[in-house]
C-alpha cells in the first residue's frame, strides 16, 4: 500500500511536505519526502500524524459522561457515584460499553489504549467461572474497534467494591498469569493506588511486571498523600519507589500533588496526565514542566472520558500550566504531540508505534484543514495548529496496523453513535 500525504508530521517542530508512505503488512516500509504523487498512491490532504495513544482509560466510566459533571462535592463524592455504576455491570455490558468507547477513540485518531482495569469479579466479589472474563471482554472490545490495547490489570486489595479486589497480591498474580499477549493486545500491570495496595503487595506486583508496563494512580488528591504519610510516613511516590516499582517501565498517572523529592524520583519514569478528568474532578494541575525537566517522559489519557480528545488533553498540559504559573510556552507543540503519540505508546509497551518511520507500526491519522477550526492554517504553523486548534472531530481517516478503521469520519466496522446509545 502507498499513501501520499500533502503534509506529515515526522516528529520535528515543522511539517514535511509531499510525503510518500509505503506500507507492507502492518509496518511502514519506507518514508520519502518531497515526492510527486503516483497513480497507485492514495492521497491524503491536510496534515497526517502517527496514531495517538490513550495511555489511561477506564472504559466503563464513559457511561457517566454528562451525568456526574454538574454535581457538587469532590473527587470522593464523585467516586461514590462511579461505584454505584461499577457494581451493576456484567461482562456483556462491559464489552458493549468498551466496544463503543473504543470506537469513539478510533474516530478521535487513537490507535492504542491503555485500559486500567479493576472491575474484575461479579458483584459481591465472587470470581466468574473464568476469573479474567471482564478483562477478556475489554480485549475483545478493542479488537472489534480495530485498535490495539494494553490491559493494565490492576491489583486492588483494600477498599473500593468487593468485585474490584483479589484476596492478596499472589492470587492477583496467579490470575493475571492466565492472560497472554496477542498480536493486538499486550498484558501489563497496575497498582491501583497506595490506598488499595499495601507496600509489601506493591513489591509483588512490581516484581511480576519487571519486563512489562506497570502503571499506578499517584498523588491524585491531597487526602491521598495525607493518608499515605499517616500510614507509612512517606509519600505515595516514595512508597512505590521503595517497593521497586519506579523505573523505565513505570507510569505514574496524574501525579498532581508532588514534593520536590517525588518529582526527582519520577524523572526515571513516565507520567500520564489526564487534564479533562483532573479538571472535572477538581484534582488540580500537575507539574508537567518540572517533571519533564527532571527527565520524565510525558503521556496523556482521557481517564474517565469526560471527553475523548487527545488534542485537548495535549494542549491542556500547556494551557493549564499557564493558568497556574502565569507563564506561556513551557511546552513545545511538537513535544505535546509526542506525548500524545510516542510517549503514550512507549508507556503501554508498544515502543514500535507512535511515529511515522520505516519499521514502525503503520498507524496514520489524517486531519484535513477544511474545518472551521483549521481552515486557513499555513503549513509553517501546522504543528502548533494540531495541538492548539484541532479537535477529535477534525479526524477524517485513521489507519491502524496497516488497516483503515476510519474512513471519511466514520468507523469502518460499526455505527459508533448507535453503539453508544445502545450500551449506555
Amino acid at each position: 500500500m502507498k499513501v501520499w500525504c500533502e503534509h506529515a508530521w515526522l516528529g520535528g517542530d515543522e511539517l514535511d511536505a509531499d510525503v510518500l508512505v509505503e506500507i507492507e503488512g502492518d509496518r511502514f516500509e519506507a518514508i520519502t519526502t518531497e515526492t510527486v504523487p503516483t497513480e497507485d498512491a492514495e492521497r491524503l490532504s491536510g496534515i497526517t500524524l502517527p496514531g495517538l495513544a490513550n495511555a489511561h482509560s477506564h472504559a466503563f466510566q464513559r457511561a457517566l459522561r454528562g451525568r456526574t459533571e454538574a454535581g457538587t462535592g469532590s473527587f470522593w463524592t464523585w467516586r461514590e457515584e462511579m461505584y454505584g455504576f461499577a457494581d451493576r455491570i456484567d461482562p456483556d455490558a462491559c464489552f458493549a460499553i468498551a466496544r463503543a468507547t473504543y470506537g469513539e477513540m478510533a474516530l478521535a485518531g487513537i490507535t492504542c489504549v491503555g485500559e486500567f482495569h479493576y472491575v474484575h469479579h461479579a458483584p459481591g466479589g465472587a470470581p466468574y467461572e473464568d476469573p479474567n472474563e471482564m478483562g477478556r471482554a475489554v480485549i475483545a472490545a478493542a479488537a472489534e474497534a480495530g485498535i490495539r490495547i494494553t490491559l493494565l490489570d490492576a491489583c486492588y486489595l483494600h477498599g473500593g467494591l468487593e468485585r474490584f479486589r483479589d484476596p492478596d497480591a499472589e492470587m492477583w498474580a496467579a490470575r493475571v498469569d492466565a492472560l497472554h499477549d496477542t498480536e493486538a493486545a499486550r498484558i501489563g500491570a497496575a497498582i491501583h493506588s497506595v490506598r488499595a495496595v499495601d507496600p509489601d503487595a506493591a513489591a509483588v506486583v512490581a516484581e511480576w511486571a519487571t519486563a512489562r508496563p506497570l502503571h499506578a494512580h499517584v498523588s491524585e488528591q491531597p487526602a491521598e498523600n495525607e493518608r499515605c504519610l499517616a500510614d507509612h510516613g512517606r509519600t505515595p511516590t516514595a512508597v512505590l519507589d521503595d517497593a521497586g516499582a519506579l523505573g523505565a517501565h513505570f507510569t505514574a498517572v496524574h501525579a498532581t500533588h508532588l514534593t520536590d523529592e517525588d518529582v526527582a524520583a519520577l524523572g526515571r519514569a513516565t507520567v500520564c496526565l489526564c487534564p479533562t478528568t483532573e479538571r472535572d474532578l477538581a484534582d488540580g494541575i500537575g507539574p508537567a514542566a518540572r517533571l519533564r525537566d527532571a527527565g520524565a517522559t510525558l503521556a496523556v489519557g482521557s481517564d474517565s472520558h469526560a471527553a475523548i480528545d487527545l488534542f485537548e488533553e495535549a494542549r491542556a498540559v500547556e494551557l493549564d500550566e499557564r493558568l497556574a504559573s502565569g507563564v506561556r510556552g513551557r511546552h513545545r507543540a511538537a513535544a505535546l504531540l509526542t506525548a500524545a503519540a510516542g510517549g503514550g505508546h512507549a508507556s503501554l509497551g508498544w515502543p514500535e508505534a507512535g511515529r511515522i518511520e520505516a519499521g514502525a507500526l503503520a498507524d496514520l491519522v489524517n486531519v484535513p484543514l477544511d474545518s472551521v477550526r483549521l481552515a486557513g492554517t499555513p503549513p509553517e504553523h501546522g504543528v502548533a495548529a494540531m495541538v492548539f486548534a484541532a479537535a477529535a472531530a477534525d479526524v477524517r481517516h485513521v489507519l491502524a496496523g496497516g488497516r483503515w478503521i476510519v474512513r471519511d469520519g466514520a468507523h469502518t466496522g460499526f455505527d459508533v453513535s448507535a453503539a453508544l446509545r445502545e450500551s449506555l
